[in-house]
């Protein structure tokens, strides 16, 4: 078994244990975390649902993301990810929340945001926790690199450890 899928083993199991469900709210990695969830047989148990929102006007429409913040601070940015963690948070009902968006590449990046650079961010309701992370490698490691630390952070919430930290 691949390091994701045993992450969300993991997650299931530890979701399945408090009762909890969780939900995703995607840019960058375009539902790769809500299919590393849902390849675990029961799923069904513990995940809600999952956003993918590749444009700014989904994000605005399906998350209740401010389109104020995208000429602000850009798409890519701790601003955008919380909200979106709020949003997924508020139309799914989950407990729990994991949201990205970054610049998976090849190409996209800035001098300031360049390619690799994915903000990630977390919720369980009460807290909020977000991370700038800049991961290396092709367009699939910069994504597969994302779920994982989306995966693995969502464990750690769910054990009260701050999921920035990791």
């Amino acid at each position: 078994m691949d390091r994701i899928s045993q992450l969300a083993e993991q997650l299931g199991l530890a979701l399945k244990a408090q009762g909890a469900q969780v939900s995703t709210a995607e840019s960058c990695t375009g539902g790769g975390i809500a299919e590393a969830i849902t390849r675990i047989p029961g799923s069904s148990a513990w995940f809600e649902a999952g956003y993918v929102t590749y444009s700014n006007a989904q994000k605005t429409r399906q998350l209740d993301v401010c389109a104020d913040l995208f000429d602000s601070v850009g798409a890519v940015s701790r601003e955008v990810v919380e909200a979106m963690v709020r949003g997924a948070q508020s139309h799914s009902g989950a407990r729990y929340a994991v949201a990205v968006s970054g610049v998976a590449g090849p190409d996209g990046g800035s001098a300031e945001k360049p390619v690799g650079t994915v903000w990630l961010a977390w919720g369980d309701g009460e807290r909020l926790y977000s991370v700038r992370r800049q991961f290396s490698g092709s367009r699939d490691e910069v994504r597969r690199q994302t779920v994982e630390t989306a995966l693995a952070g969502l464990l750690r919430l769910l054990a009260e450890e701050n999921p920035a930290m990791g």
